[in-house]
This record gives structure tokens, C-alpha cells and sequence, in this order.
């Protein structure tokens, strides 16, 4: 360790100067972020998904800023390592009474490996461990909201409380008939309610900011009784005569869960002190990861940085070894995993077979697209580093000679300090939740004589897929080794070096021979275009088994007539944003949702 001296003023103002680059980062996250209501009382629902897609760019921006600004000002990259020990506990002194230090914590460990070398990368120069805590953070000015209200309702003011909730998030949009929907809800709590008796602390918490996401604007809370905690949700929509509606009421943490899940596009949330929204939504979600939870609310960075720290102390309490993943490998992607740890690790191979038209910089490109558009609950969010470094004594052999063979650009074996212990570094690698292949799981229900999971899962692969599409995606490679299942059931698409937008492609029907030799053909006769799909060709290659393809053809057979599609497409052109909600339909009030004169009809 250096000497812990205050004594560089040049240290001060790079402290400040790192602190001001996040301020500025923070005010505009939050000023998008607060937008969102504005275009959901308008129903912009274009603007909405631009909005989501262009704040995830916002960090990089802000960092790059702070580096170019701290290379120009204070030349920090030529600056000796005792002057940026320095500056971090500047920064650390800083950070007493700020809203957001954990994530400011973030910001300055962003900037500072951007301008240290790799070499620095441990706890005298970044924040390896956080040194700010953010329990019980306040904004203690009189007019500053806070994180949640606290209603406390009887039995017999139950239904005007749940009015008031609704009332008090001031939504400059008229509500279809909002006494209705509130006696729905009233009807859906009694239910959980009715036989129960009233404690003295029951009362209704609610977070102070509505959750926008797509079309939907959520109330996050949870009611309280005696002991117990109820975690609820509720979604309003716009109906189809433009009023908004609360469209059901979700209950308990499965349902949360759901709602917040890896595999959607991140809420927009207008929060002063993230620390306490994350510190809400883990009392209603305690199986939920923090680093989840401050991915769904934007802050995917911090959820980067927490994610990290968990795998280390997972690492320092464990000691099975990396391998490669189980399952069929495929010919872009180079994926391995621990036994005991629940993501996967993929890289970008070197070299791809002929079959591949693709490049490095276009597969990055198809992850990124992802990470910016609507997931819509069926494609699982990824995590990317730069510059990993694990033991080497953790790697099965042959998992280093695959890496060895098919990604070398990628591996670098090095004793950095010198005492002999060997470090694999990885230069660049994704990070996704692990599921169950979806090949697997048929196979593994096959094999038990389980032809409900087979039904019921076949029916999901069908409603993945048609969900994608609602949200402008097509999958490209649909074979079922790229699909996974969660805890929960869900069926969920993984394998992006395919994906395209709905838009780009032309869907079209396999043209009629127009002789013997063409019918007979092994080869493709007719002119293929780079962007061509031919949806009746699916079939060969996914209902090989006479089950699968029986469940497959009552519900999805629409999937192989290009009709399908080309429709779908031709909506999104026309600027139709589909409904694709993140619980069940049958769950919808809609079917009891009488507008109101003149109000016209509900979207169903």
C-alpha cells in the first residue's frame, strides 16, 4: 500500500472533475428516464423504444467524456500511481451525502481502467469492494419525494385508497373509468384478503415512481399484514379509444419476477436514490440478484459491477473447474461454463465455417442489437467484459485447448506478478444466464414419457418465436439447440449470430418446379437473396419427430406459411407497435372492461 496522504491538490481536482462527469451522467439518465411518462400519457410509443435504446449509449458517452477531459486537463494517464491512490480516497470523501454512490463508484472504476493499465486493476486504485454504504441513503430537502408512499386503508376504504394510489402518480391522461378498474383489483386483493384478519400495521406501500416500459406503465408495491408481505403489480394501458386502463393486478414474487425479468428491455424509472428502489424491489423479490434487479431499472453498469463481485466471492467459495458447456457446440460461439455457477460464458470464435457468412464485428453487432431492443420475456440479456482475468489452475485442459484452437486472438496466459501462479485472461466474452437447452430438455421428456412437458413446451417454443416477431425480430437459426428454458418454463432465444430485424427480410414461398429435374433436386434451383426466407422450409429441420410435429402443426402452423410473416411485417412498417405482455393474457381485466360511452372498444 502507499502512504494514505490528502496532500496533491492535482488529486483533489481530478476527483472532482471524475465526480462532475457522473453528475452529468446521473442528471441525464434520470432526465430520459423521466420523459418516459410524458411519452406514455401520449402514447409515442416510436419515441418510447427510441428512448430506451438510445439511454443505454448515454454511460459509454459519459465516460469517454471524463477520460478526454481528465487526459487534456490534468494529463492523468502520465500521473504516478501514489497520485492516483490519492484520488480515489479524494473521491471516496466526495461521495459522503451523494444519492447515487455506488453507482458513481462505478463511473470512476469505468474511467479510471480506460486510463490505468491492467495491472492497477485492484483495490489501492478501483473500487474492487464498495467503499460507500448505501443503506438507509435520505434526500433530506423539505420538497423531495420519497422512495415510496405508505397508505394505510381499512376494509371499508379500501376501494378510494387504491383510487388515490393511482391518483397521486398525477397522470395527465384521462383514465377510462378508473373507479371500475380499481374495484377489479379490490375484487383480485379480497381473494388473498377476504378470510384474513386485519393487523394493526396493515398498510399499502407503493414505490413513488411509476415503471415505463413499452406501452405499459407499472405500480410497483406491496401490501403489508401482520408478518406477512404481498408483493403486487399494476399494469396500465392505453385502450383502443386512447383511455388508459389498469389491465390486471399481479401478486407475489413469481409474478414480480416475471415482470422484471432478464430476458425484457430495461424499465424507465425516475429514481433519486437507486440504492433504495433496489432495496424495495429485493423485499419483493429476495431470490431476484441485485445485479438484476439494477439491470431492470437501467443501471446496467452498476449491474455489470455487482455481477462481477459475486462472481468472485463465488469463485474464493468454490473449487470445481471452467469447462466447455454441455450440449451441442456451435460454429460461431465458443461457450463454457462452471458446474456450480449459474450463467455461461461465450466467445467470439476466430474462424467460422463456410456455411458463415458473417465477421467478428457483425456478430458483436447482432449483441448489441439485442441489448437495445424490446426482449419482449424471450431473449435473455447478456453481460460483456473486456480483459477477464481467471486462474489458471480453474480451467479443465481441454477447455484451454479448444480456446487454444478455435479462439486464440481471444487467450492470454500470463504470470502478471511474478510468484508463479498463472492467470488466463480473456480478452473479450459474453455472460448469459444458463438455461436449459431446449434440444435437452425435449430429449431428457422423451425420455421419461412426459408428453405434457413435450406439449407444453413445443407450444411455448411456437409463442417464443411469435412474440419475437411482434417485436420486429427474426431469429434466423429457430433449430431448437438455440433456445433455452428458465426456471419457470419459459422458452427463451439465446444464439444471435443470426438475428435480423422482421423488416429486413423478404418472405417468400418456395417458387413450384418447373420440371422433373427440379422437383427431384437435392440442391436449391431457384435464385436465393441474401435477405430471402423461405418459412415452409422450417419444417424438415424442426419436426423431424412425429409428436413434436403433431403439437407444433395444431398451434404454429401458421409460423411455415410466409403469409405469416410478410403480414406481420407489413404492420410494423406501418408503424403498428404490438401489444406482448409480460404475464398472461387469460390474467387481463379487459373481458370485464366496458368502455364507457362513446369510448369505443378495448384492446384485446
Amino acid at each position: 500500500m502507499f502512504p494514505q496522504r490528502l496532500d496533491s491538490p492535482l488529486a483533489y481536482d481530478v476527483a472532482q472533475a471524475m465526480l462532475d462527469g457522473f453528475n452529468r451522467h446521473y442528471r441525464l439518465f434520470r432526465t430520459e428516464s423521466a420523459r418516459a411518462k410524458h411519452r406514455f400519457e401520449t402514447a409515442d410509443w416510436h419515441a418510447q423504444q427510441r428512448a430506451q435504446r438510445e439511454r443505454i449509449e448515454f454511460y459509454d458517452l459519459r465516460v469517454r467524456e471524463a477520460v478526454l477531459r481528465l487526459e487534456n486537463e490534468f494529463k492523468a494517464g502520465e500521473q504516478p500511481m501514489e497520485v492516483w491512490q490519492q484520488i480515489k480516497l479524494h473521491f471516496i470523501g466526495l461521495l459522503v451525502d451523494h444519492h447515487q454512490p455506488e453507482c458513481a463508484e462505478t463511473f470512476f472504476n469505468s474511467v479510471t481502467t480506460k486510463i490505468l493499465h491492467r495491472t492497477y486493476f485492484h483495490n489501492d486504485f478501483i473500487f474492487v469492494r464498495p467503499a460507500v454504504s448505501t443503506e438507509y441513503i435520505e434526500n433530506h430537502e423539505p420538497a423531495a419525494t420519497p422512495t415510496y408512499r405508505s397508505y394505510y386503508p381499512t376494509r371499508e376504504t379500501l376501494h378510494e385508497t387504491l383510487v388515490r394510489i393511482v391518483d397521486n402518480f398525477r397522470l395527465q391522461h384521462p383514465f377510462d373509468n378508473l373507479e371500475r378498474d380499481a374495484q377489479f383489483v379490490l375484487e383480485a386483493m379480497s381473494g388473498r384478503l377476504s378470510h384474513v384478519k386485519l393487523r394493526a400495521n396493515f398498510q399499502i406501500q407503493v414505490l413513488a415512481s411509476l415503471f415505463y416500459r413499452n406501452k405499459g406503465a407499472y405500480v410497483v408495491g406491496k401490501i403489508i399484514n401482520g408478518f406477512n408481505e404481498l408483493p403486487f403489480a399494476l399494469p396500465i394501458l392505453h385502450n383502443k379509444a386512447g383511455k388508459l386502463v389498469i389491465d390486471t393486478c399481479l401478486f407475489g414474487e413469481d409474478e414480480l419476477q416475471m415482470l422484471f425479468s432478464f430476458a425484457r428491455a430495461y424499465f424507465m424509472v425516475d429514481m433519486e436514490i437507486p440504492a433504495a428502489y433496489v432495496q424495495f424491489l429485493r423485499s419483493l423479490m429476495p431470490r431476484k440478484p441485485r445485479n438484476e434487479i439494477y439491470n431492470a431499472i437501467g443501471l446496467a453498469k452498476q449491474g455489470k459491477t455487482l455481477f462481477y463481485r459475486d462472481f468472485l466471492y463465488h469463485l474464493r467459495h468454490s473449487s470445481d473447474k471452467f469447462r466447455i458447456a454441455p450440449g451441442i457446440k456451435g460454429m460461431v460461439m465458443l461457450v463454457f461454463d462452471l458446474p456450480s455457477f449459474p450463467y455461461v460464458f461465450k466467445l467470439i470464435k476466430d474462424w467460422f465455417p463456410p456455411q458463415k457468412d458473417t465477421t467478428r464485428e457483425q456478430i458483436q453487432g447482432k449483441y448489441m442489437l439485442v441489448k437495445q431492443h424490446d426482449r419482449v420475456g424471450r431473449m435473455a440479456d447478456t453481460l460483456e467484459y473486456s480483459e477477464v482475468a481467471f486462474s489458471r489452475d480453474r480451467f479443465e485442459e481441454a477447455l484451454i485447448a479448444e480456446i487454444r484452437e478455435f479462439a486464440p486472438s481471444q487467450l492470454e496466459i500470463s504470470d502478471r506478478d511474478g510468484d508463479g501462479h498463472e492467470e488466463v485472461i480473456i480478452k473479450h466474452l459474453y455472460i448469459e444466464r444458463r438455461m436449459i437447452p431446449l434440444n435437452i430438455y425435449l430429449q431428457e421428456a422423451f425420455d421419461a414419457g412426459a408428453q405434457e412437458q413435450v406439449e407444453r413446451v413445443v407450444i411455448e417454443y411456437g409463442n417464443a418465436i411469435k412474440d419475437m416477431v411482434a417485436a420486429n425480430i427474426f431469429p434466423g437459426d429457430m433449430l431448437w439447440k438455440n433456445f433455452g428454458v428458465t426456471r419457470n418454463g419459459k422458452v427463451v432465444f439465446y444464439d444471435y449470430d443470426e438475428i435480423e430485424y422482421l423488416t429486413d427480410c423478404n418472405f417468400r414461398k418456395v417458387p413450384e418446379a418447373r420440371n422433373e429435374e427440379e422437383e427431384m433436386s437435392g440442391e436449391v434451383w431457384y435464385k436465393v437473396g441474401p435477405k430471402d426466407v423461405f418459412p415452409e422450409t422450417f419444417g424438415p429441420f424442426l419436426l423431424g419427430n412425429a409428436a413434436v410435429r403433431e403439437v407444433f402443426m395444431e398451434h404454429h402452423a401458421e409460423l411455415l406459411d410466409p403469409a405469416f410473416w410478410q403480414a406481420h411485417k407489413e404492420r410494423i412498417l406501418a408503424g403498428h407497435v404490438h401489444d406482448v405482455f409480460p404475464y398472461e393474457r387469460e390474467k387481463r381485466f379487459v373481458r370485464r372492461q366496458q368502455p364507457s360511452r362513446n369510448a369505443g372498444e378495448v384492446a384485446v
